[in-house]
């Protein structure tokens, strides 16, 4: 916790109450149903939860936009996103029942009222978003094409809608998958936080 405060000093006491509340329920759940790597459940603040308040650097949410955490797994980055921003909506979505489990019962266990977790692939979705976020689904060009079919013509944001997506890996090769047309943006983690883990990490934005 003192690494996320680090970075991000101007939390409320619930705020820093709920973030300090994830290591005992990720650990306690994870006991039960394998969400984190067994091997990396020690390292849930750094490379799970600042992962993904790594967007929060790169885009305010303003209340009452409606934001969809596709393939979230355990809850990332979509919960640690909707402490950050109460008064946006976070719609968590993932095809394994296992894990929708987990992901609201810990929202449920924060008392997060602004997000939920739904057993739903992207091609099932029917309603639109402001912004479609996601850690390490699949390939961009895949993420692309299911973003852009569930993002609102109406823009909330000095940032047009969009595709933001945490990357590891060789991503200017990835990009290469994109159609030209797309604007995008590669912004390095490293910018953002100084711990090793970082280096190798991006955050891509796509224009939709």
């Amino acid at each position: 916790m003192k690494t996320i405060q680090k970075y991000f000093p101007d939390l409320t006491d619930l705020q820093i109450a709920q973030l300090s509340k994830l290591q005992a329920l990720y650990v306690d759940w994870n006991s039960k149903i394998n969400v984190i790597s067994r091997k990396d459940i020690d390292n849930l603040y750094l490379h799970h939860v600042l992962h993904s308040m790594a967007i929060a650097k790169f885009i305010q949410f303003v209340p009452g936009a409606d934001i969809l955490d596709l393939g979230t797994g355990g809850g990332f980055p979509g919960i640690p996103l909707a402490i950050l921003f109460p008064e946006t909506n976070f719609f968590l979505a993932d095809g394994t029942k296992k894990k929708i489990r987990v992901v609201n019962e810990v929202i449920d266990s924060l008392d997060l009222k602004n997000a939920r977790g739904h057993q739903q692939r992207a091609e099932e979705l029917k309603i639109k978003f402001d912004f479609v976020v996601c850690r390490a689904v699949t390939t961009i060009d895949k993420l692309g094409v299911w973003a852009e079919m569930l993002l609102k013509e109406e823009q909330l944001h000095g940032q047009p809608n969009g595709l933001i997506a945490l990357k590891g890996g060789n991503i200017k090769e990835e990009l290469k998958l994109l159609p030209r047309k797309e604007y995008t943006e590669i912004v390095k983690l490293s910018k953002f936080f100084n711990e090793d883990y970082f280096e190798e990490k991006h955050l891509l934005y796509v224009q939709l």
